[in-house]
Order: C-alpha cells, then structure tokens, then sequence
C-alpha cells in the first residue's frame, strides 16, 4: 500500500509540475511521467484488488 501512494503522490508532483511549466516540450514529459506513475499505481492497485486511482483533476496553469 505505501507504494502505492508513493506513485500517486510522484503522479500528483509531476501534474503540479506540467501545470505551472509554460515550455511544451517540458511540460509534455512531466505529463508523460505523471502519466507513467499513475499507470504503476493502477497496475498496483489491481495486483491488490483494490479499485483504480481516481484520474487526474484537470490543473489550471
């Protein structure tokens, strides 16, 4: 379980990330690695059997 919410809470810092970035090159890989952290942490919760993480808020920035 603290896996887990270990690549949430990396997922949830590279969102911040990508949001507050105004370079799209830049922005476009925190949102990949926002995005791979979230796909480890659903691959998790399903090897558990606990429900998928919710998704992403969508971030105004």
């Amino acid at each position: 379980m603290k896996l887990l919410n270990e690549y949430l809470d990396h997922a949830l810092s590279f969102e911040q990330l990508a949001a507050q970035e105004e370079r799209p090159e830049v922005k476009a890989q925190f949102e990949e690695q926002a995005a791979a952290y979230r796909k480890l942490a659903a691959d998790r919760a399903a090897r558990y059997g606990l429900p998928a993480p919710s998704p992403p808020s969508q971030a105004v920035g």
